[in-house]
This record gives C-alpha cells, sequence and structure tokens, in this order.
C-alpha cells in the first residue's frame, strides 16, 4: 500500500508503483512527488548536499504495523530525465521509485559491493522497464 502525497500541480496515475509494492510485499510506504525546490531543501537538511536530487528515501524504525518508510522524488527531475532517456515519465518514477525501496529496504549503492545495483537491474527486469541511470552509467 502506498501512502500518496502530490505536492505537485501534475495529475500522476501511481497503479503501477503499488504494482511493485504489491510484488515485493513490502507492506506500507509514503510517496511524496514533489518539485526540484523542495527536494533541495530536503537534501540540505537530512544530507547537507546544496542541491536538488532526484530521489530521497528516509526509512523509519522497525516497528509493528509501521511502514517501510517514505521517499520523496523530484518531478522536475524525473521529467527532465525521463525527456533524456527517451522513456515516460512514469517509467522514470517506477525507476526511482525502486531505487528509493531498495535504500529502505536497506541497501546502499554507496558501500555494498554491488548488491543494490544487482537487485535493481532485476527488478528493473522483473517489471519491464528501462535501464535506470545506474545501470547505463555503469555500461559504459
Amino acid at each position: 500500500m502506498i501512502d500518496f502525497e502530490n505536492r505537485t500541480g501534475q495529475m500522476i496515475d501511481i497503479t503501477l508503483l503499488h504494482r511493485i509494492v504489491t510484488e515485493l510485499n513490502i507492506g506500507k510506504v509514503e510517496l511524496i512527488l514533489t518539485d526540484d525546490a523542495d527536494i533541495k531543501k530536503l537534501n540540505k537538511q537530512h544530507r547537507n548536499i546544496d542541491t536538488a536530487t532526484d530521489v530521497l528515501s528516509f526509512p523509519l524504525e522497525k516497528m509493528p504495523m509501521s511502514p517501510l518508510g517514505s521517499i520523496v522524488i523530484s518531478i522536475d527531475t524525473a521529467h527532465r530525465v525521463s525527456i533524456a532517456m527517451n522513456h515516460t515519465l512514469i517509467d522514470e518514477l517506477q525507476l526511482l521509485f525502486i531505487h528509493g525501496l531498495l535504500h529502505l529496504m536497506g541497501y546502499d549503492h554507496e558501500s555494498d559491493n554491488g548488491d543494490m545495483r544487482r537487485e535493481e537491474a532485476r527488478l528493473i527486469k522483473q517489471f519491464d522497464l528501462p535501464k535506470s541511470l545506474i545501470i547505463r552509467t555503469e555500461e559504459y
């Protein structure tokens, strides 16, 4: 299940994101869609990085019946990347959502010797999505 908060003016159908949560059987997740200005503030506040980013994940303390955590996605960045990569906005949102979910599940691509990248590649294949930025970058 996804608790969805859309802070943008765009109508977004998250049906495919629900499918990912259901098939991965991970319980409840919060998803916030926002813009570059808002995600930049969050990135500065929580990571001390003063720039916009595509996705942030905020895991919650593991407690019975609690959500796994929150995923915040910048619709501005997702839109730019979807155009640059020649796929749909919903495809990019699914890629970012999977990336955020993996972080909530404990993966960390900066320190896990490729475990997150391999799991991301597996999920991208499972959900028939275009290659993510991380996977595309590694191919060069």
